[in-house]
Parts: C-alpha cells; structure tokens; sequence
C-alpha cells in the first residue's frame, strides 16, 4: 500500500507527531524562538517588578487634580464620551484622545466595582 499523503499510513503518523505538516517536514519547536530562551532564562535582581506584557518605554499617565476633577465631572455628566467630547477634553487637558478614552474605559471599571460591591 502506497505512503503518499492522506493514506492511512500517513495519516497515523501524522496523528502521532501532533498532526502538523507533512512527515519529515522540519518544524522548528516553539522553546527554541529567542523569546522564549530569554523567557526560560533566569532574571537578574531587580527584574522582578517588571510586568509581563508592558509595553516598554511607555510610562504611566499621572494626571494633575485639575485634570482628574475635569474628567470626574464630564463622567458624571455622560458614562460614555463621544468623539466631540474627547476632543475637546483633550485640548483643554494636554491629553491625547487615547487617554482620554482609556481612563473613560477604566473609570467604569472602578464605577461597575463599586455599585457591585454596594449591594
């Protein structure tokens, strides 16, 4: 009985390798990507504090008072921002309209939390 692909042969073996690629076909394994060899190397003192995931370079927002009560009050007024809203708190802020989205997202958050522990 002939080996070629989709024969019963073939398909058994390639049930046992996992079912990926042809046999015999080279399929680099995922340890051995350099992010994963940097991922199972020991890390030096001081890297425990890193987060997994972050995006390097990009430091967390400190907004002013003046900024947090301005948003506070336009969340009080509306849960959700439309596109004229953003903008405008983005000019008026010195903010981008991305951070101006995003604490809207996690003001929510923190408003959903709080209600669901209330009751």
């Amino acid at each position: 009985m002939e080996k070629g692909p989709f024969s019963v042969e073939w398909l058994a073996q390639s049930s046992r390798s996992g079912g990926r690629g042809m046999p015999g076909e080279y399929r680099p394994c995922p340890r051995d990507t350099p992010r994963d060899r940097e991922a199972a190397e020991p890390r030096s003192p001081g890297h425990e504090a890193e987060s997994v995931g972050t995006v390097p370079g990009r430091s967390r927002t400190k907004f002013s008072a003046a900024q947090l009560q301005e948003l506070e009050r336009s969340f009080r007024e509306q849960r959700y921002i439309h596109a004229g809203e953003k903008r405008r708190l983005a000019a008026v802020l010195n903010l981008s309209q991305s951070q101006i989205k995003t604490w809207f997202q996690n003001r929510r958050m923190k408003f959903k939390r709080q209600t669901q522990d209330a009751r």
